[in-house]
């Protein structure tokens, strides 16, 4: 399998190649040559394991550039904790990504690239530098992946006093490789300074740079995975393909599902659920894509005014717009409605959802108000302790630090804090570089 860039399409790239260099040419993001079906083991999902679904959905991605008994155990590494899919009510179930070393769905994609990565560059000399930008659990996952990797350095930017006590203390007090840079700006301030660095020759002539967040391949693909663990457990109980929604930021979670859709996967409908930050919806109200700078709210990872990952969902749809408003809907759910939303189902279902969760509830149950007789879950994508405060305000109940959480929260926080300003950024890195 091959990769082409979406901003120059005479760039072609292997796997190893996308993985390292993480975004091609003029910043443009590596998308696949061609769409590789799912086979026949789509339709009986109940009788493969967990691990062996794993390992066929990426098989086809990676091709021989990991050894497969490697990629195996790359896989089953990949989702070494339960993924539920749980009813909440009659119609909405969740599928729950959060029971990973970081409480968030990215331990998925950053337990799979780190793998790839740290397999591709086992023989390499150069130290290396993971630089990610995060609006909150980006963060936390890449830095446990990554924690401690021989070779590795990872500087994380993050946007100052717009994530969670968690969140932040995931991905600044684990120190070692682990760098966090506090940006004084927003989420698309400090992805902008990333994107910036990888086209930044002074750089990458002294950097052996790379990316963790999900503009690359690898933190990407490995996401569809948990649609087809989710789909396994939907088939035990339902006859009907699902509404699947997503709370959506930056775009690579619902990305991956619907890459996965256009390899078989049996889907109804999707669901961009979106906080005030309302940039697809609009699109898709409108036709025009209007990027706006990021507003904060009490769901942070999904504050992205300019979503990268939108362009991957484009190129899916062959850049056509009636098709994609036939697949996808979005909604944009207020903090407001976000808090009753929390309070709501925790009174009537006994189930509690942290803000982004609610979000989703929120959007999938407008939509299915709207469509009679369908079905649907939502994307669980944190542990509710990751915004005990919303949590805690709509419920006035306290949320407990999971076990594994107490001795990080007790951790000194470790950051450098720095303004929206590239030149700092590079005069970090460069440093950072020099001390090695």
């Amino acid at each position: 399998m091959n990769y082409y860039n979406l901003k120059d399409k005479e760039e072609v790239v292997d796997f190893k190649t996308a993985t390292i260099k993480s975004q091609g040419n003029h910043k443009g993001l590596f998308f696949p040559e061609y769409i590789p079906k799912f086979d026949e083991f789509i339709q009986n999902l109940h009788l493969y394991s967990d691990e062996e679904i794993a390992f066929r959905c990426m098989k086809d991605f990676v091709g021989d550039e990991i050894p497969e008994e490697t990629l195996r155990k790359i896989a089953a590494e990949t989702i070494s904790f339960e993924i539920p899919l749980k009813k909440i009510n009659e119609n909405i179930s969740v599928l729950e990504l959060f029971h990973g070393p970081t409480l968030a769905f990215k331990d998925v994609g950053a337990r799979f690239m780190s793998l790839c990565l740290s397999y591709f560059l086992k023989d390499e000399n150069k130290k290396v530098t993971v630089l990610v930008a995060t609006s909150g659990d980006t963060g936390g996952a890449v830095a446990h992946g990554f924690y401690n990797v021989p070779g590795i350095n990872v500087v994380i930017l993050y946007p100052k006093n717009r994530v969670s006590t968690v969140q932040e203390k995931q991905l600044t007090a684990l120190g070692g490789n682990i760098s966090a840079l506090e940006v004084n700006g927003s989420f698309d301030d400090c992805q902008h300074l990333v994107k910036q660095a990888f086209a930044d020759k002074g750089i990458n002539s002294e950097l052996f740079l790379t990316s963790a967040n999900s503009i690359n391949i690898a933190r990407w693909l490995p996401q569809q995975i948990y649609y087809l663990l989710a789909l396994k457990q939907w088939q035990q109980h339902e006859n009907q393909d699902p509404v699947i929604c997503v709370p959506s930021g930056n775009f690579g979670n619902i990305c991956a599902g619907i890459l996965a859709h256009f390899r078989g996967l049996p889907t109804d409908h999707f669901i961009a659920a979106c906080n005030e930050n309302d940039v697809v919806p609009d699109y898709l109200k409108t036709r025009q894509y209007h990027p706006k700078k990021a507003v904060p709210t009490m769901s942070n990872a999904m504050d992205v005014g300019d979503p990268s990952n939108f362009t991957r969902i484009l190129e899916l749809f062959g850049q056509q717009f009636e098709p994609l408003k036939d697949m996808i809907s979005g909604y944009s759910i207020n903090d407001e409605l976000t808090l009753q939303t929390i309070q709501e189902v925790y009174e009537k279902h006994g189930y509690l959802p942290e803000p982004h969760s609610a979000v989703a509830f929120a959007a999938l149950e407008q939509y299915l108000m709207e469509h009679p007789g369908k079905k649907g879950f939502i994307l669980g994508t944190a542990h509710p302790v990751k915004f005990s405060d919303a949590v805690e305000k709509a419920t006035h109940i306290k949320v407990e630090i999971p076990a594994g959480l107490k001795d990080l929260m007790n951790r000194e926080k470790k950051t450098v804090e720095i303004h929206a300003d590239f030149e700092e950024l590079k005069r970090f890195l460069l440093n950072k570089n020099q001390e090695q």
